[in-house]
This record gives structure tokens, sequence and C-alpha cells, in this order.
């Protein structure tokens, strides 16, 4: 029942509804205009002759009385009644006090003239047996006398009603059709946008050989999705020739780096002593400059989708259970405690390498700027669709305002430029949680940082 109401109600949101639906409002007011046109030049008319007919039969009633006498009055009263084939006609001469003296009417109507002297009434046609209602006009005689000239309006009156009718239903029935024309046009349309919505959604995934789909229409969808896919090609191939010249530049530098390093661990085996230690550290150096190059490359193949990864069931609480066994040697050299708390069968689908590696990268983390006789906990619970993995210390933490900032690469903060790393840890362990459609979260553990990593059960 809701999945059709939210359906609609993403319809009447698109633009193509609502221009629609304004079109539509657009035609029906051009229509009730063309309508009040109609209605002046036809119905309008003949109320305009119907007063027209009624002033000129009473202003010549009026100068019969004037000219002739009361008498005359009455006879010519009597005359244009017997005379009138239509039967539309009505007069009533009156007394001041409204006793009729000649006329068909059998009595004054109970209304009030407007100031020129123009009434509605009903009254009961006889010869037509029903009530029907009237319009005439009053004209004040001398000595108090009044005179009535009115005609039967009931065919007027039906003509508007049908014609009100008509412009209603006619209204109605434009902006049920101006409504349904915009649904009809903007599930079209909203059909092409969500071929395009997926389209861009497997590319931010990773998916760059994906393009837009096209109809061969030629319509205005069809050249934005070419332009698009062309953009697309050209960004993939810039993409292909940087990523080409990146994994050059890193086999590149990373086989002499190699050899750099094989050549100053083997002096450092046959030299002196006295350069024995800046050997060593030259070592050092290069695995650490080795170990950047591995990690650049890691990331930059996990985030363009080209990582082949091996997905399984991977438990994150044995995952965790490898992880504090690597290392509580480290921990324990440092006079750190290693608690771990973990739910089981805490199952989630991924690559278990680099999951391990995101794991890894956090314990170590933890284990850097963990103060000594300090605890390091850790922990990984089942949610509600998902498992969360907690890493957290007591160290000097991370600021609010640089969270963000922090899994960027290379990024380093004022209290961790004294300790060694390249400041790539926290970029890999985004990319695994993005990878695996986790995510990765900061929060204050008082004092120190609390590193959640959560990811979609599996």
């Amino acid at each position: 029942m809701l999945a059709p109401v939210r359906r609609l109600a993403a319809l009447a949101r698109t633009s193509t509804f609502q221009l629609t639906v304004s079109y539509g409002l657009l035609f029906a007011v051009s229509v009730s205009l063309l309508t009040l046109f109609f209605y002046w030049s036809t119905i309008g008319v003949l109320v305009r002759e119907t007063d027209a007919t009624l002033k000129s039969e009473i202003t010549g009633l009026a100068e019969q009385y004037i000219e002739h006498g009361l008498d005359r009055l009455v006879q010519v009263i009597a005359h244009r009644i017997r005379t009138d084939d239509s039967g539309n006609m009505l007069y009533l001469f009156a007394t001041p006090d409204n006793r009729p003296l000649a006329g068909n009417l059998r009595e004054w109507p109970s209304v009030t003239p407007d100031q020129d002297g123009w009434v509605e009434f009903v009254h009961r046609d006889e010869s037509r047996g029903r009530q029907v209602t009237a319009r005439g006009r009053v004209y004040l005689l001398r000595d108090g006398l009044h005179l009535l000239v009115g005609r039967n309006i009931d065919q007027i009156r039906q003509l508007k009603a049908k014609f009100n009718r008509a412009l209603a239903i006619g209204l109605g029935l434009t902006l049920v059709l101006a409504t349904a024309g915009g649904l009809f046009m903007s599930n079209r349309v909203l059909q092409r946008v969500s071929g395009f919505t997926e389209a861009t959604a497997a590319i931010v995934a990773g998916e760059l050989d994906r393009r837009l789909p096209t109809r061969d229409q030629s319509d205005e969808f069809d050249l934005l999705a070419s332009h698009v896919n062309s953009m697309l090609d050209r960004l993939e191939n810039l993409l292909a020739a940087i990523r080409h010249v990146s994994d050059n530049i890193a086999h590149d530098l990373r086989t002499p780096l190699t050899r750099l390093r094989n050549r100053l661990e083997l002096l450092s085996r046959q030299g002196p002593d006295e350069i024995r230690e800046d050997l060593e550290a030259s070592v050092n150096e290069a695995d650490a400059l080795l170990a950047t190059f591995s990690a650049l490359l890691r990331i930059a193949r996990i985030e363009s989708g080209t990582y082949e990864a091996h997905r399984a069931t991977v438990d994150l609480g044995r995952l965790l259970d490898d992880a504090v066994e690597f290392y509580q040697d480290l921990a324990d050299s440092r006079r750190i405690r290693l608690v771990s708390d973990r739910d089981p069968e805490c199952l989630v689908e991924g690559d278990r390498n680099l999951l391990f590696q995101a794991v890894a990268n956090l314990v170590d983390n933890a284990l850097k700027f963990a103060p000594e006789d300090s605890s390091v906990n850790l922990g990984a619970h089942r949610e509600q669709g998902s498992v969360r993995l907690v890493v957290a210390d007591q160290g000097p933490g991370i600021p609010a305002a640089e969270h963000e900032r922090v899994t960027q690469r290379f990024a380093r903060l004022d209290q961790s430029r004294s300790e060694p790393g390249s400041g790539l840890g926290l970029s890999l362990v985004r990319a695994v949680a993005e990878h695996h459609g986790g995510e990765l979260e900061f929060a204050d553990n008082q004092p120190g940082l609390r590193v959640s990593l959560r990811l979609p059960a599996g």
C-alpha cells in the first residue's frame, strides 16, 4: 500500500509533473476566460435583451397612463396579456396599498426593488402548474399607484445552470487530464532518470566502464547521455593513464629501493661497527618507504575498484583475536593491556586480508599513542543489520574538528609527528570500510579516542 503512495509522491515531486500541472492550470484559466466571453456574448445578450424589453414595455405603459388615464392603461394591459402567445410576460397595476387593479399577477411580490427598480421574484404560473422565476421592473405613477412589468426567466436560469455545470465539468476534466498527463509524462521521464541514476551510482561505486543508457530517439535525454558518456570515456582514459603512470612510478621506485635496502643490509653485516648503526637505520628507512608505496598502491586499487578481493564469510571476533595475539608482545613491551570483548559469530562478507589490515592499523595506532600502564579496549559486537568493531585507547585523542582530515592521505596531527608512520593508516581503514559498504566513525573515549568500524552483517 505504501509503495504506490511513495511512487506517486515521487512522481508529484518531479519537475515534469509540476510543469504539466502548471500548464494545465494555465489552460484552465484560459478556458475560464473564454467561457466567460461566451457567457457574456450569449446568456448575457439574452439578459440584456430581456431588460431592454422590460424597460420599453414599462415606459410605453407609463406613457399610456399619463396621456389617456387609468382606464386606458387597464385596457392596454388586458390587450397585451391576450396577445402574448408565449405567456411569459407579467403585468400588475396596483394601488398604493398593493391591491391589484389590472394584470395577470394575483398579488404584489414581497420583494424590495433595487435602486433602479429591478426585482426578481418567484410566482406560481397557473398555465404551467409550477413555480417560476421572473424578473421585472417597478414604475411609480401618480397618486401612489405603481406598475410592475416582468418576464419569466426560467429558461434563462436553466440555460445558466447548464452553462455553469458544463463549465464545472470542463474545468474538472481539464484538471484531471492535466494531472493524469503530468503523472504519465513524469513516469516516462522518471524511468529515463532512474536509468541515469542507476548508471551514475554504479560509476560512483567503481564501475568506470558503465555508461548512461540511450534509446536512439535523438531527444534531449539521448543528447545529454551521449555528452556525459563522451565525458566519461575521456575521464576513464585519463584515469587509466594516471593509474598507469602511478603504477609505473611505484614499481620503478620500489625496485631500486629494494636493491638499495638489500645492499644496505649487506653492508651493515660486513661494514665496520661504527657505521653499522647508520646502515641499519638506512635499512629501516628503506623499509618504511617500501611500506608507504605498498600502502599507496593498495589504497589506490581499493578506491578505484581494481583490487582483486577474495570475498568470503569472515568472523570479526576471531579476526580481533588474531590481532590481539599479533600485537600482544608489542603491548607488553609498552606495559599496555589489551582488553578484548566480543560477541560470538560477528559475521560479515568481505576480504579477510583487507579486514585484518584495517584492524591491525587501528590497533597499531592505539598502541602507538596509548600511554604506559593504560589499556586498549577492543570489541566486536552484533547490532541490527550490522557488526561494529571498536578500538579504544586512553591517549591524547583527536579533536572532533580533525576527524575528517585524519582519514586523508599523509594527514598527521601535531602530536603524532614525533611518532613513526606515513599518515596512511586511517586512509587505508576508510578505504577498506567503504569497499565493504561500511563506515569509519570516531568518538571521544574520555580520555582517548574511540574508533568504530561498522560493517553490514553477513
